[in-house]
């Protein structure tokens, strides 16, 4: 089971931040990153993939997205 990172509701960088420092943590090799606006999901994507992460899904659930990242 994936590690949930709860970013709904924050404005960025916030997410981005959460989702740098459970991957500097390096305990999970997948994580589900939850926030609810576009420019959230972009940055939280981005960054994952410049740290070497794969962007593995992105689920649109009404309220936000759950972007789902994987490192190989």
């Amino acid at each position: 089971m994936s590690k949930v990172v709860d970013a709904r509701g924050l404005s960025c960088p916030q997410p981005v931040i959460m989702t740098l420092d459970e991957i500097k943590a390096g305990n999970e090799r997948e994580l589900e990153v939850l926030v609810d606006t576009d420019t959230s999901r972009e940055n939280v994507s981005r960054a994952a993939e410049h740290q070497g992460w794969t962007i593995a899904d992105v689920v649109e659930d009404g309220s936000g997205y759950k972007v789902i990242i994987k490192k190989d």
